[in-house]
């Protein structure tokens, strides 16, 4: 299951940063993507609707989210997990 949740998220963020899925690794940031806020947040909202999630995200305040973006695989762990406590 994290494997497709993992090809949908990256999915998704090459999608946003209008990239080749080929171009986006685990280990990609989303600065080194060239995703801006807006992007992040539209981001978001798609893995929210991908997944039929409620992403605890803050755009207003990202350091204070409990939802860590800090590279593709850190967002495909916490998407897992909010799948996860879902079901």
């Amino acid at each position: 299951m994290s494997d497709t949740i993992e090809a949908k998220v990256i999915e998704i963020i090459a999608e946003q940063a209008v990239l080749e899925v080929s171009d986006v690794t685990p280990t990609s940031t989303l600065e080194d993507l060239g995703i801006d806020s807006l992007g992040l947040v539209e981001s978001i909202f798609a893995i929210e609707e991908a997944f039929d999630i409620q992403v605890p995200f803050n755009a207003n305040d990202p350091s204070e989210s409990d939802f860590d973006i800090s590279s593709v695989a850190s967002i495909t762990k916490a998407v897992s997990a909010l799948v996860a406590e879902q079901k």
